[in-house]
């Protein structure tokens, strides 16, 4: 017989996947059908591509007791293993567990083990049963899974186009009122220019997953003015740890001191550690958190009274001996007016090992000329390694599938 919905699904949350509506009437058939294939193999595997499995194969694992792997990567062991070793896994804790898999971004992807209870820690969504999350994640990631369970737990709706793009997810938006959209900051550029002359009725507008850069902040309040605005800070690996709303890039430089909503913060050889209570449980194939710091892996400066991000310690760049960041000469260039996007990357070279190389989005109507001039007036306050030696215009920046724009060749 069919379960009821476990607790962080409210009865009217509603999922439209792909134009298609689902209550938990509609998932409850394939909780169960994944539920009894769990207790059979003692572990829980499932593709994270659509948002209804991932919601069912949760109420199955949790049910079946056991830990549940969301992938999202092609299997990352040597060919002719396991998929997934369950020993490694989750011999050390017992019961139901996450494993999230890292984007990948710069590096291998690593899978993160989480307690359930710890992943929902931090879900800030809105009493709101009419409210309308359109989901930009993929929705096995941590970003997506945070989006999908403050829905299902408000009985609000959840909008969800698995696989497509800016555009296609900006058409969505607008096609079903979305009024609340969480995405990177690479994805909220892409949305605004696919976006045109329309506009979907949000009430709140939240980045993640990249720095938030001042230019793009002032860009989405001066178009949607009666959205609330915030850019959080969240990783698969510290979980969710807090959320600026004032507006500015960063965060407060008092929050060193203060903490900020449980969350202790401090710079160590300038990159960013946390102490989390939402932190993971460890590694899938490792022991425990022996630390109780994190590092995050980003590189931070500290402004007067603010906290800057500048790129991450895995993505700096050997330019001449020289270690350059990437994304640091990146924000750099999406403060100059006319740019509309930017990556920032490096390329081989045979005299100094790297360059770094820039394609930019201009915004329509500005003169390539004034632009490149404005561009190589920018770079000259920065050191001669970091500044970009080719500089291509282009009509838009791909990103991957966590929305977030493809770095490769870091050294």
């Amino acid at each position: 017989m069919t379960a009821a919905p476990p607790p962080w699904f409210a009865s009217d949350a509603r999922l439209i996947e792909t134009d298609e509506s689902y209550g938990w009437a509609e998932i409850a058939a394939e909780a169960d059908h994944l539920e009894a294939e769990f207790r059979t193999a003692g572990q829980a595997v499932v593709e994270a591509v659509r948002p209804t499995t991932v919601v069912a194969a949760l109420a199955a694992a949790e049910r079946a007791g056991v830990a549940l792997l969301l992938k999202r990567h092609k299997a990352l062991l040597p060919s002719g293993k396991k998929d997934w070793d369950e020993g490694a896994a989750n011999g050390r804790t017992s019961g139901f567990s996450v494993l999230l898999e890292t984007s990948g971004t710069t590096g291998t992807p690593k899978r993160a083990r989480h307690d359930f209870e710890r992943l929902r820690g931090r879900l800030r969504g809105t009493a709101d049963s009419s409210a309308r999350w359109l989901l930009t994640y993929d929705s096995g990631a941590f970003a997506g899974l945070q989006v999908i369970l403050t829905a299902l737990a408000s009985g609000a709706t959840l909008i969800a186009v698995p696989g497509a793009n800016a555009a296609d997810l900006a058409r969505a938006a607008v096609r079903h009122g979305a009024t609340h959209i969480s995405g990177t900051p690479s994805f909220w550029r892409a949305f605004l220019m696919t976006l045109g002359n329309e506009r979907p009725p949000l009430t709140s507008i939240t980045l993640g997953g990249e720095a938030a850069d001042q230019p793009l902040l002032d860009r989405l309040q001066e178009r949607f003015p009666n959205a609330k605005l915030r850019h959080i800070y969240a990783s698969t690996e510290a979980g969710a740890l807090f959320a600026v709303t004032d507006g500015r890039a960063g965060f407060p430089a008092a929050w060193l001191e203060t903490g900020v909503d449980g969350v202790g913060l401090r710079i160590r050889d300038g990159v960013l550690e946390v102490n989390s209570p939402r932190a993971m449980l460890g590694y899938a194939d490792a022991a425990g958190l022996s630390e109780d710091w994190l590092s995050t892996g980003d590189v931070v400066e500290r402004r007067g009274d603010r906290v800057l991000f500048a790129g991450r310690l895995d993505g700096r760049v050997n330019v001449g001996g020289v270690k350059v960041s990437p994304e640091a000469v990146e924000q750099l260039l999406l403060a100059v007016p006319g740019v509309l996007d930017a990556l920032v990357r490096p390329a081989a070279n045979p005299i100094t090992g790297h360059i770094l190389t820039a394609s930019v989005v201009p915004l329509s109507g500005v003169e390539e000329a004034a632009l490149r001039a404005a561009i190589r007036d920018a770079s000259a306050a920065l050191p001669p390694a970091a500044r970009p030696r080719v500089i291509s215009m282009v009509e838009n920046i791909p990103l991957g599938s966590a929305g977030k724009k493809k770095r490769e060749g870091a050294a």
